[in-house]
């Protein structure tokens, strides 16, 4: 090739390539949100507190990410602040969305991208928190609804291994992170065992017959982690065993999946003889029917979805709407979630909405199954979960009820106090496409 034809081919993938990054460039989720660098105070709004006040033509206040005022309008320092008029908006603690996959599972049907699941059976030192991938495309879908903190839990086996909670912002993991290792995840053995028919599509149910030998495992594991815990200076270390120590001391919490009445009884009471301080049900399908035993031990219940069909043909057709205002009025601590639908979690929000319509409560208290709720499950509540001074200034400001479709407009983000990019690749695809199919 001639010098003069070297060049213009030079010239020729240079420019390709740079078309290339442009289009990926233009692609890429928005960096994260600047810190904040002077006070902001935003006015008019009506502030949703999530502790079940509502402040009308309230203000809110905020400085290095730290809220300094919640109150009527009016009140307050303004000087040297930035002044933001909200009038007509709703402001709202930012949503918390439990038992998730987001950040661990992009594409189902590309196994690189999913990163929630380990080989073997009993992975309690298997963390998610280091799994976290904070480029995921889905988290900025999230913050468009309202979601800003999201629970990155591992799936299989019979002991998952250790959640962490996120901020749906961040550079990294470590930059997102707002609690880490909050708990183990374990799955309890069902009492009854599902099968399924291909060639007539029926449902057979029967006692599990492996129940009692998955029971056993947990009972080793939990005695061999207790005598761990109680050693002063264990050698070697054990790191399955040291990964459980937590559980022991009231660091973390043992996330028992489990839904028949049967399994979460029995579970909770194996838990508690194992030593174990804070226990939470996840799922929890029946658990209306125990739901006096679980107040009498103060133990928190982590929905499945709701919006769902009855998981029998004899249950009242609207029990799972139902299901979170019964367990609050028995006085069960309930938070909803969309589980590892990671691609359904944007609609969190209306899971509480659909539970204050149909459970006879409150559209705060349902407010409350999505953020103050889920902040003391985690054990986060002295950071998020309400609007209140000293808590993160981490909210959003919306057209309307977040809870409800019509009013789930998102127009602001602020998580720690900066304000966050609302962009995302649906919201790009939108833009691409609304004129090729706009016209007539």
């Amino acid at each position: 090739m001639t010098k003069k034809k070297n060049n213009i081919f030079n010239r020729a993938v240079l420019a390709a390539m740079v078309a290339v990054t442009a289009h990926f460039a233009h692609a890429q989720n928005p960096a994260p949100a600047a810190p904040q660098t002077k006070p902001i105070v935003l006015t008019g709004a009506t502030i949703h507190t999530g502790n079940g006040q509502v402040i009308e033509n309230g203000v809110i206040a905020f400085d290095k990410g730290i809220i300094t005022q919640v109150g009527p309008a009016g009140s307050g320092n303004t000087s040297g602040a930035e002044v933001i008029d909200v009038k007509g908006k709703h402001i709202f603690p930012g949503i918390i969305s439990l038992n998730t996959t987001v950040g661990i599972q992009e594409i189902a049907s590309v196994r690189a991208t999913l990163d929630f699941n380990e080989i073997g059976e009993i992975n309690p030192h298997i963390r998610s928190l280091v799994a976290y991938n904070t480029d995921s495309e889905v988290i900025p879908t999230l913050r468009g609804n309202g979601i800003l903190l999201s629970q990155a839990v591992p799936q299989g086996g019979i002991v998952s291994g250790s959640s962490s909670v996120f901020y749906t912002d961040g550079w990294n993991w470590e930059d997102a992170v707002l609690k880490k290792d909050d708990g183990i995840w374990i799955n309890w053995p069902s009492f009854l065992a599902r099968s399924f028919n291909f060639e007539d599509f029926s449902v057979t149910m029967k006692r599990n017959e492996k129940r009692q030998e998955v029971i056993d495992k947990f009972s080793g594991v939990f005695a061999d982690a207790k005598a761990y815990a109680d050693l002063k200076d264990p050698s070697p270390i054990n790191l399955r065993l040291a990964a459980m120590k937590p559980l022991f001391n009231g660091s973390a919490n043992l996330y028992i999946r489990a839904d028949y009445a049967k399994d979460i009884v029995e579970s909770v009471k194996f838990a508690k003889a194992a030593g174990v301080q804070k226990i939470v049900i996840v799922g929890g399908d029946e658990s209306y029917k125990v739901a006096a035993f679980l107040k009498e031990n103060q133990i928190p219940v982590v929905l499945n979805p709701t919006h769902r069909l009855p998981g029998r043909v004899d249950e009242n057709v609207y029990l799972p709407y139902e299901l979170p205002g019964l367990l609050h009025k028995a006085g069960v601590k309930v938070a909803v979630t969309y589980a590892d639908e990671w691609w359904r979690t944007r609609n969190l929000a209306f899971l509480a909405g659909t539970s204050s319509g149909f459970g006879n409560i409150s559209s705060e208290e349902a407010l409350q199954f999505i953020t103050r709720n889920a902040a003391e499950i985690i054990g986060a509540d002295k950071q998020i979960g309400t609007l209140e001074k000293g808590k993160h200034a981490s909210f959003l400001v919306s057209q309307g009820d977040i809870l409800d479709m019509r009013g789930n407009d998102v127009e602001m983000v602020f998580i720690k106090g900066g304000k966050v990019n609302l962009d995302d690749k649906q919201k790009r695809l939108y833009e691409k496409y609304k004129d090729k199919y706009g016209k007539k």
